[in-house]
């Protein structure tokens, strides 16, 4: 039951957390993926999840790793963007990661047309003092993608493997 919960809360926090983290200061620590990549080896190994199928999600976190990494260097995304889609893409493996990706792009294509909407109309005078919300209004800040990668992660990940293997009895009223 205990590890029905983990694998129920675990992920959803972390990623939620990472959206806010994202929102409010425009970056993402790195003991959030971190948080992440442990949080994924403990519920693997106490799910009996064997050493091919960790490598397999290995394989896909590394996958996105490179290519965030690229898009990265390239001034594309942050960096704490790019450790946050490949610690979700451990999660996810290669069976889900195409959802996720899918899923993520488009709420950040929504996002950054939302912001850029926004960035355009003045602040209200009683908002002005809210640090947070001036930096996400001022036009040269960059697009706070943790909340699309949050986003996309959390729309499709009750239908992965980690929630389908929950046994959902425990949880019945009696």
């Amino acid at each position: 039951m205990i590890l029905d919960i983990v694998r129920l809360s675990l992920f959803p926090a972390l990623m939620a957390f990472a959206a806010a983290s994202d929102l409010l200061t425009m970056t993402i620590s790195n003991r959030v993926s971190l948080a992440l990549v442990v949080g994924f080896l403990v519920v693997a190994l106490a799910s009996g999840m064997g050493l091919s199928d960790i490598l397999l999600h290995a394989g896909a976190g590394a996958a996105v790793l490179t290519v965030a990494f690229a898009c990265f260097a390239m001034g594309w995304v942050g960096g704490g963007d790019a450790k946050v889609a490949a610690a979700a893409a451990l999660w996810f493996g290669f069976a889900d990661l195409m959802n996720y990706l899918v899923y993520a792009s488009l709420f950040g294509g929504a996002l950054t047309l939302l912001l850029l909407q926004f960035r355009q109309w003045p602040l209200p005078y009683a908002l002005a003092g809210q640090t947070w919300l001036l930096r996400l209004h001022a036009k040269e800040s960059g697009i706070p993608y943790g909340i699309a990668l949050a986003l996309g992660a959390l729309a499709i990940y009750p239908e992965t493997e980690w929630v389908r293997a929950i046994d959902l009895a425990h949880f019945a009223v009696r």
